[in-house]
């Protein structure tokens, strides 16, 4: 995993880690998404991320998480994601954090096919 150094880089990638544990159903490589999670959030605490455009991070988020190289493995549902972030900054960065209600939110937040 690259270091995110920046608010914005590191919740990029928390989000883009929520997302791919929405899109594939490998639970081996979810366990490790939930570390990275873990991980990237404690790196949140204590951030000021008032500044931050959710919206814009998760957009790019979402171009980092549907790379053409995990494509195949996105089997978890054939999905659209919608362009509003659709969790809300606490639930991401505060300290309530939970990543599997998270996933969820992104999972049913999704437009299927």
């Amino acid at each position: 995993m690259t270091e995110p150094t920046s608010p914005a880089a590191t919740l990029r990638a928390l989000l883009a880690t929520l997302v791919k544990a929405a899109l594939i159903a490998d639970e081996a490589r979810v366990a490790v998404w939930r570390r990275e999670a873990a991980e990237l959030h404690g790196r949140l605490a204590g951030q000021d991320l008032s500044a931050l455009k959710l919206d814009g991070v998760w957009t790019l988020a979402v171009r980092e998480a549907e790379a053409p190289d995990l494509r195949p493995d996105e089997t978890q549902v054939s999905l659209t994601l919608p362009q509003d972030c659709p969790l809300a900054l606490d639930a991401v960065a505060g300290p309530g954090f939970d990543f599997d209600a998270a996933v969820d939110r992104v999972r049913k937040s999704a437009s299927t096919g």
